[in-house]
């Protein structure tokens, strides 16, 4: 079974195979345009080379009484003369050469039609399959002197090393660019997996000791139920502030095994297709209840139904129970207002507040994990900064939308939307 990991693996090594195979074919074009302009240049060369030796001039002069074998006119030796002028047609050679932009290495050899080698270049000079030639056939003094067809023949070998160090500018950054993006990529999944083992192992150790706490809240719980029976009437109070605190803590700890179950992925939501109206109904009926006792003022308004959707009933109620708690608990004097109604397919709920509002840098914060708005350097309300992570996890597992809207000092709106079934 492909796992999620070696999916991104894969995906990273085809990604890499393919990065290679398109700086393959580039450096093919690269070659290849490195091979056609090789061709222009020395296609030049041999233009100036053809039109200087076609005139009397040291070099061809030099030349004619070297391939006559005639020092009658010089006062050196004949070894000496073809010595002089064997590097006398290199030192041409290379400069025409270089004038035309071209500076690989080269042999030379001067001959006739004949067969005959009347010169030849220190660097031997052999005619194979891996070696570029470049006949030049001499015209004017040579030939005239010679009453026979004079050529001169350039060979270079091994120009992939050339064209490669023409393009080294385009290989070497394209190779350094990708082994920078598999550096980075391999450090960023190994911290990615680093940091979802760490993730895992902080997620076990809470799970284990929010189970090890259920054992002495359940001990406390059924501790105070036996006293409540025998405990005189002045001591009942603290009975009853023991078992609430108690039942407090309890759901706590539920809530953090509810959410660490969800993110390891072995809690799954059982979905139904249900009217939530009649819900909605009966959460609001509830809170204004409450709201009547604590002096809140608290309207709803539920537009016309049904409120067709599929969804998990309990954690979808707790999702609007704790954004009507916040709106209580972030509020002086609470005005809490919650509207329902069906639009273009959708269920929109707004739940809106008189607080103290959220500032646009927390706005993008509020629904991560622990984290909560502060007050200066204070909490106002106490809380672990897990019920709006709730929330949003909540809504986004039920493929739903929830935004904020809030101003500072101009209370805060949480917007939802659910998507209705096709018979909603």
């Amino acid at each position: 079974m492909l796992t999620k990991r070696n999916l991104y693996v894969l995906v990273f090594v085809i990604a890499v195979i393919g990065l290679l195979v398109v700086q393959y074919q580039y450096l093919r074009v690269g070659l290849g345009l490195a091979r056609a302009q090789f061709s222009d240049k020395i296609d030049k060369a041999r233009q100036n080379i053809t039109s200087e030796l076609a005139e009397v001039n040291s070099l061809t002069y030099t030349l004619g009484n070297t391939i006559r074998k005639d020092t009658s006119e010089l006062r050196i030796g004949l070894d000496s003369l073809e010595k002089a002028s064997q590097y006398y047609l290199n030192d041409y050679i290379s400069y025409q050469l270089n004038v035309s932009g071209i500076d690989a290495p080269f042999s030379y050899t001067l001959y006739s039609r004949d067969s005959i080698t009347y010169l030849s270049s220190v660097r031997s000079h052999l005619k194979a399959e891996d070696k570029l030639t470049y006949p030049i056939e001499i015209e004017g003094y040579l030939p005239e002197l010679l009453k026979k067809e004079v050529i001169l023949e350039i060979g270079f070998e091994d120009l992939n090393k050339y064209f490669l160090g023409q393009i080294r500018g385009l290989i070497i950054p394209g190779l350094l660019f990708l082994l920078m993006i598999v550096i980075v990529v391999v450090w960023v999944l190994r911290s990615f997996y680093l940091q979802r083992s760490i993730n895992t192992t902080t997620n076990d150790f809470i799970n284990n000791l929010t189970h090890e706490l259920k054992t002495p809240v359940f001990s406390i719980g059924l501790a105070t139920k036996i006293l409540e029976k025998d405990v005189p009437d002045n001591k009942k109070a603290v009975v009853q502030l023991i078992r609430t605190e108690s039942d407090r803590l309890k759901k706590h700890i539920e809530k953090v095994l509810e959410l660490a179950s969800m993110e390891s992925g072995k809690k799954l939501l059982r979905f139904q297709t249900f009217d939530f109206r009649p819900d909605l109904k009966r959460i609001c009926e509830g809170f204004a209840i409450l709201a009547q006792h604590e002096a809140i003022a608290f309207e709803y308004e539920l537009g016309e139904g049904p409120y067709n959707i599929r969804a998990e009933k309990f954690h979808l109620e707790n999702v609007i129970g704790n954004l009507l708690e916040n709106a209580r608990k972030y509020s002086d004097d609470p005005k809490v207002t919650l509207t329902a109604q069906t639009q273009k397919g959708w269920l929109l709920v707004h739940i809106s507040d008189n607080g103290q509002g959220i500032a646009k840098e927390d706005i993008k914060k509020i629904f991560s994990k622990y984290y909560r708005v502060k007050n200066g350097d204070v909490h106002k309300v106490k809380g672990y900064g897990l019920g709006l992570y709730y929330v949003q996890k909540i809504i986004k597992m039920h493929r739903g939308r929830i935004s904020v809207k809030s101003e500072l000092g101009e209370g805060t709106t949480f917007m939802l939307s659910l998507k209705l079934t096709k018979n909603g």
